[in-house]
């Protein structure tokens, strides 16, 4: 494979600058210069998502699309920045360029780093000393809290365990489950909705704390398992229909018979 350009060798994405800056314009296109950084967030998010689904149905020409619309937003928040005479596209890559040199310099430099958790130590000393970082006290000041819940708990849990606050093996991590959801349980008999809630809330943790210490992300398995739901609950539907027969009136152990058929009929 050829190693990757320079900018200058990339008309196309000279193009979708120029385009954007078109749309946004005067006499451009009125809905796009009607937006703003905060009404089209949940356009980033969304296209995000829409590239996990991409990743995870293995498909290319997918993922080439979905790349192109996140990279869209990235170029659109650009320009409106650019028109209020603060940043552009050229000084969003040239800061994110001298940050990953900064952040690299076992790559860069002179440092020697022979493990990933030796890379993952140095990223986070550099990130201390940097400008506007001086503020930050913890190690999990920058973990933002607009993440999925279960990713931001994984981000915080690696963060922590990055200066040793883990435990070393998967032993009292499987067990600490298991406290939790007794707890959860004795809360449940008690009656008490807030502290079950609490106590579910542990529950959760603790499950990240064990995908985690198996490199596997809770999110993403969640997210797989709520698929592989919607794909058998729709094949009960299907089924339902075909027998001209509503939902609301079938038994539990009639669909629950069709949901057992599910699992062979597609996974």
């Amino acid at each position: 494979m050829e190693p990757l350009r320079s900018t200058p060798d990339f008309p196309q994405f000279k193009r979708l600058v120029e385009i954007i800056a078109r749309l946004r314009a005067p006499g451009g296109c009125p809905w796009d210069r009607e937006q703003t950084h905060a009404s089209i967030l949940s356009c980033l998010l969304d296209e995000t998502y829409e590239f996990f689904e991409a990743v995870e149905e293995k498909s290319d020409a997918k993922m080439r699309e979905e790349l192109g619309d996140l990279l869209l937003q990235v170029v659109l928040h650009a320009n409106m920045a650019h028109e209020r005479g603060v940043f552009d596209i050229e000084s969003v890559a040239k800061e994110i360029s001298e940050k990953l040199v900064r952040r690299h310099p076992h790559v860069f430099g002179e440092v020697v780093a022979a493990s990933s958790r030796e890379v993952l130590k140095n990223w986070e000393t550099i990130k201390k000393g940097e400008k506007g970082k001086e503020h930050r006290t913890s190690l999990v000041d920058d973990v933002p809290a607009a993440l999925p819940a279960l990713f931001r708990a994984e981000k915080i849990q690696r963060r922590v365990a990055r200066v040793g606050f883990d435990w070393a093996d998967i032993t009292p991590v499987l067990d600490k489950v298991e406290e939790e959801f007794a707890e959860f349980r004795q809360a449940l008999e008690q009656g008490s909705p807030a502290q079950a809630a609490g106590e579910l809330g542990d529950i959760l943790f603790a499950l990240v704390n064990v995908a985690r210490h198996k490199n596997i992300c809770a999110e993403d398995a969640l997210r797989l398992t709520i698929a592989k739901f919607e794909k058998r609950f729709r094949y009960i539907e299907e089924v339902f229909m075909g027998r001209g027969k509503d939902l609301q009136s079938a038994t539990l152990e009639e669909m629950d018979h069709v949901w057992e058929e599910s699992k062979k009929a597609v996974g």
